[in-house]
């Protein structure tokens, strides 16, 4: 069976010397035997119980907790315990992180849509992203309220070239005009946009909104507060807003 000196266990370990040896003075780490010359030597099962050590003290357990639980009769009971814990600890640790990453990533997105990078251009970022899953939600709710009328539509015109029933198609008609101004309404009146020049949040009028070209993210629009004219970005309109629409 492999022996161990003090300058061994501690270098396997990852410690000093001394803090071996302090764990000897406080009796939670004795050696097994000693040697012809005097020298402190530890076995295998030596080397575990240290390695436990040195894991409960990373824990952040003090030392005289560690000394009453090795003095326990079940020890590795309360030791599972800890691991547990740890365990929890650590992969709430790494969910943080990954949402700081996906935050990293998101911002290195926009800031690739953004010509000219200038401070304000963060805060630009930080609005956006703030109102981003609010206005996903709402894009969504457009979407799922507009399954049922996409599904009418298509019944509506099998059953006319299938059975003649055309009137089902007028019906689809009606309530697709219904839904259309619904939702038209329902997206007016929960978006905003942000000048990429003023850095402004303004909401335009209807008429504009309506006629204006529009990508996916952003509006051609006249800014109101600095007159710009151009794409500017959409946002989800909050309260403030909404308040100053």
């Amino acid at each position: 069976m492999s022996k161990y000196t003090t300058g061994e266990i501690a270098k396997l370990c990852g410690v000093s010397v001394r803090t071996v040896q302090y764990y000897d003075s406080r009796n939670i780490l004795v050696p097994s035997e000693l040697s012809e010359g005097g020298r402190r030597l530890y076995s295998e099962e030596d080397l575990k119980r240290m390695r436990i050590i040195c894991f409960l003290r990373e824990a952040g357990l003090p030392i005289n907790s560690i000394a009453q639980l090795f003095a326990e009769e079940h020890p590795e009971k309360i030791i599972s315990l800890l691991l547990d814990q740890q365990e929890q600890e650590l992969r709430e640790t790494i969910a943080e992180e990954q949402k700081k990453l996906g935050m990293i990533e998101n911002i290195k997105r926009e800031l690739k849509e953004i010509p000219h990078f200038s401070v304000e251009s963060i805060g630009d970022i930080a609005q956006i992203m703030k109102r981003k899953n609010m206005l996903a939600r709402m894009r969504l709710t457009m979407v799922l309220t507009g399954l049922p009328v996409t599904i009418l539509q298509w019944v509506s015109i099998i059953l006319w070239i299938t059975h003649g029933l055309w009137w089902l198609f007028a019906l689809w008609a009606c309530v697709a005009v219904l839904w259309g101004t619904t939702v038209s309404v329902y997206y007016f009146n929960h978006v905003a946009y942000l000048c990429p020049e003023c850095h402004e949040v303004f909401r335009p009028g209807f008429k504009e909104m309506f006629w204006a070209y529009h990508t996916p993210k952003m509006r051609r629009l006249t800014c109101p507060n600095c007159k710009h004219k151009g794409l500017c970005v959409e946002v989800y309109a909050d309260k403030e807003a909404k308040n100053h629409g």
